[in-house]
């Protein structure tokens, strides 16, 4: 299951995102660090499902279809806070490193209003500096990865001189932080640095490289939190000016978690990261609520069409991850398993998977003796290094068991 990492300083609203997306009940408060473990939670990512397409009502199994949207679980952790020094064990960096580096993507949650200081302390709205704050935790990034490196660095050194190539021994020093071979070749050939020995590496040089690696192994999504403030619109515009190369999201956890709680309540109608939302039960509605409510509706919605809360995940996982969606299927002309269960499964799979990569994760008896995957739309036949699109609805054949 696809991971999302939560990151960010504290008092940011890293946890009511983090509530909000899982409707979960983590403890929120002002003080620093109440995040002192990682909180883990189911959360989706949200897609249009095809069933409305190929005029068929689905069955799902491994996700939910609500409206003719597709919900895919993924997991969502919401990380402690960072402090300056975090990669050198200081607050509760150790423990947020290692759970960082189990995350396929970050989302880093910055309080826009600039209401927290240096040190993520609640501080007079506006007076706080969010651009400083995300260069912090950067920079607290890339340090991690920068110790890793120089703390190994004859390691990596020996493996080359043993005839190990470049990029593999590097790879094996970060790979338990989940970084690949083609994120190390990618760093290299960005940095110009594919005829430049190990030895050669300077510390600018170093720095500039793993600053790269850090960037392809862990991609990050910026989310502008508390963007429904006063103080919030002008930081919003420096941080789209500062961070012209980084997606940046503008949203309000707090909006997002009284909707779902609403929803959840039976007092409104909502689907998660829609641009309106319905009052079913009037009557239920005190006027405190009813206040939160309209101004929600007015000065998010209105303004910025959604909360930002679901938008982030999606675009963090179909954008950032480049997920594409899959439907295996048993019957091609029925769409369906071999109960007749219509579109049951869909698999969220990387850009660049083939047949095989699907076949290897729905089962590995389909990989052994893959034949071949039938497209139910045309009933193409497709070879097992077709490369996946999204939206596709496949039959794989496999001599060890026949279409799935």
């Amino acid at each position: 299951m696809i991971k999302i990492g939560l990151i960010g300083k504290t008092n940011t609203g890293k946890t009511t995102f983090f509530n909000s997306a899982s409707l979960s009940s983590a403890d929120i408060s002002n003080y620093p660090f109440t995040t002192k473990v990682p909180s883990v939670a189911n959360a989706n990512a949200i897609t249009l499902c095809v069933h409305k397409e190929l005029g068929v009502n689905d069955n799902p199994r491994n996700s939910r279809c609500i409206d003719g949207w597709r919900f895919i679980p993924i997991e969502i952790v919401d990380l402690p806070g960072l402090i300056k020094g975090a990669w050198e064990g200081k607050g509760l960096g150790n423990q947020f490193l290692s759970v960082a580096a189990q995350s396929d993507a970050l989302l880093h949650i910055v309080d826009v209003s600039g209401s927290i200081d240096a040190s993520g302390r609640i501080a007079e709205p506006g007076t706080g500096d969010p651009i400083a704050d995300i260069a912090d935790i950067e920079e607290e990034l890339v340090m991690w990865y920068l110790k890793l490196f120089e703390g190994n660095r004859d390691k990596i050194a020996r493996s080359i001189h043993s005839g190990v190539d470049t990029i593999n021994s590097i790879t094996e020093i970060f790979r338990g932080i989940g970084v690949k071979e083609h994120h190390v070749k990618a760093a290299i050939i960005s940095n110009n640095l594919t005829d430049t020995k190990i030895d050669d590496f300077s510390s600018e040089i170093t720095k500039d490289f793993v600053w790269s690696l850090r960037e392809l192994s862990k991609p990050t999504l910026i989310v502008a939190n508390k963007v429904d403030l006063p103080s919030s619109s002008d930081n919003f515009r420096r941080l789209r000016e500062e961070y012209k190369d980084l997606i940046i999201v503008p949203a309000s956890a707090d909006a997002e978690l009284t909707l779902r709680r609403a929803e959840h309540r039976g007092l409104i109608k909502y689907l998660p990261g829609d641009e309106r939302f319905e009052i079913l039960e009037q009557t239920g509605l005190n006027e405190k609520q009813k206040w939160a409510l309209n101004f929600i509706r007015k000065d998010i919605l209105g303004e910025y069409m959604r909360t930002g809360v679901q938008f982030a995940i999606n675009v963090a996982v179909m954008k950032l991850l480049r997920m594409n969606t899959v439907y295996p299927v048993a019957n091609p002309s029925k769409y369906s398993d071999r109960n007749g269960q219509v579109l049951p499964d869909v698999y969220l799979m990387e850009a660049g998977s083939t047949v095989e990569d699907l076949a290897r994760t729905v089962h590995s008896d389909l990989s052994r003796g893959l034949l071949y995957a039938v497209d139910a739309r045309d009933g193409l036949r497709l070879p097992v290094n077709y490369h996946l699109k999204d939206r596709d609805v496949l039959s794989i054949v496999s001599s060890g068991r026949k279409k799935r």
